[in-house]
C-alpha cells in the first residue's frame, strides 16, 4: 500500500503540472486570422506558443464572411489580428463599413488598424493581375489578386512575414518561432519540387474559372486561364457573357472549369453540357474540403485534382 506522503507528493506534483499548463496556455499569443489559410501558417510557425482561430471557415467566400457576437469576442481576446489584405476582407472587416468594423467594435487596442497587432500580409507577397488603373469598375479586386496564397512560393513569404511579427510581439520566443519556419520551409521545399516535377507535362494547358482567384496558382505551374464565369471578381455572370465565353471555350478547346465551394454549380454545369468541359470543385482554402487539413495540404490537394482532371 502507497504511503500518505507518498499520495501528497504525487498530488502536488499534479497540481504544479496543472498550474504550468494553465500558465503555458495563459501566455500564449493570441492569435486571429481573417482565413484558414492565414491560421494554418501562424499554426505552422508558431506551433505550441500560439492560439490561433481563424473568423471564416474553409469553405466560405473570403471577401464576405459573416460576423457575429462570437467574431466580436475573439477579436478583443487577440493579441494580433493577420489578414489577407488587398481588399479582400472590405466587405466584412473594412475601415469604410457603413457600421463601424468589427476590428473597431471589439474595443481591442492591440489590434487597431495601424498597430502592430493588425498586420495585413499583402506588401509580404507576389501579386498578380494589379488593373491598371486601379479600378473598382472591374469587381472586388481592385488593387490586383488578393487569392496570392495559392502560390506555393507566397505561401513561404507568408510564413516567414507572420515569424518576423511573432517574434517582434515575443522576442523571448524568437528562435523558437525561426526554427520553426526552417522546418517549414524545408518541408515545404521538398513539396514544391514534388509539385513541379508532377505538374510540368501540363504546361500551356487551358482552364476557365469561376472566380479569378486562380491566377498565382495558374502562373506558377504553367497553366493558361482562358477566363472566368463570373463578369467580373464579384459580378455575377450574365448570358452575354455566357454565351462569349463558351464560344471561346469551343475555339480554344478548354476541357476545365475550376469552382470553388462557395459557388453554385448550375452555370459552369450549363457550361460544361454546352462545351464538354469537366467542372472540378477544388478548395480554395485549408478546410474547403475536409481532406484538406493544412496549408500544404491545399496545395497537394488542387495539384493532385487538376492533374487527374487534366489525364
Amino acid at each position: 500500500m502507497r504511503s500518505a506522503g507518498f499520495v501528497d507528493t504525487f498530488l502536488g506534483t499534479l497540481l504544479l503540472a496543472t498550474i504550468g499548463m494553465h500558465a503555458t496556455a495563459a501566455t500564449r499569443l493570441r492569435v486571429v486570422t481573417s482565413t484558414t489559410d492565414l491560421a494554418s501558417l501562424a499554426q505552422e510557425v508558431g506551433g505550441d506558443r500560439v492560439e490561433v482561430k481563424s473568423l471564416a471557415v474553409g469553405y466560405e467566400d473570403p471577401h464576405f464572411v459573416p460576423t457575429n457576437a462570437s467574431s466580436l469576442l475573439t477579436l478583443k481576446r487577440a493579441d494580433l489580428f493577420i489578414v489577407i489584405g488587398l481588399e479582400m476582407e472590405n466587405a466584412w472587416l473594412g475601415e469604410r463599413l457603413a457600421v463601424p468594423s468589427p476590428v473597431i467594435q471589439c474595443a481591442n487596442p492591440r489590434i487597431r488598424f495601424g498597430s502592430t497587432g493588425y498586420f495585413d500580409l499583402s506588401p509580404s507577397v507576389q501579386v498578380v493581375e494589379v488593373p491598371q488603373p486601379s479600378t473598382r469598375g472591374q469587381g472586388i479586386h481592385p488593387l490586383g489578386n488578393p487569392h496570392y496564397w495559392l502560390d506555393p512560393e507566397n505561401g513561404r513569404r507568408m510564413a516567414r512575414a507572420i515569424t518576423t511579427r511573432l517574434s517582434l510581439l515575443r522576442p523571448n520566443d524568437a528562435a523558437y518561432f525561426e526554427a520553426r519556419f526552417a522546418a517549414f520551409a524545408r518541408r515545404l521545399s521538398d513539396r514544391e519540387r514534388f509539385w513541379e516535377k508532377r505538374m510540368k507535362p501540363y504546361r500551356g494547358y487551358k482552364v476557365v474559372s469561376y472566380h479569378r482567384a486562380w491566377g498565382n496558382f495558374l502562373t506558377r505551374y504553367g497553366l493558361v486561364s482562358v477566363g472566368e464565369i463570373e463578369l467580373f471578381p464579384g459580378i455575377p455572370p450574365d448570358d452575354k457573357h455566357t454565351d462569349e465565353l463558351i464560344r471561346e471555350m469551343k475555339r480554344q478547346k478548354v476541357r476545365v472549369i475550376l469552382v470553388e465551394p462557395p459557388y453554385k454549380l448550375t452555370n459552369p454545369k450549363r457550361i460544361a453540357a454546352e462545351t464538354g468541359a469537366k467542372v472540378l470543385v477544388v478548395p480554395g482554402s485549408v478546410g474547403g474540403v475536409a481532406a484538406v487539413r493544412d496549408y500544404v495540404g491545399l496545395i497537394d490537394y488542387n495539384v493532385e485534382s487538376i492533374i487527374k482532371t487534366f489525364q
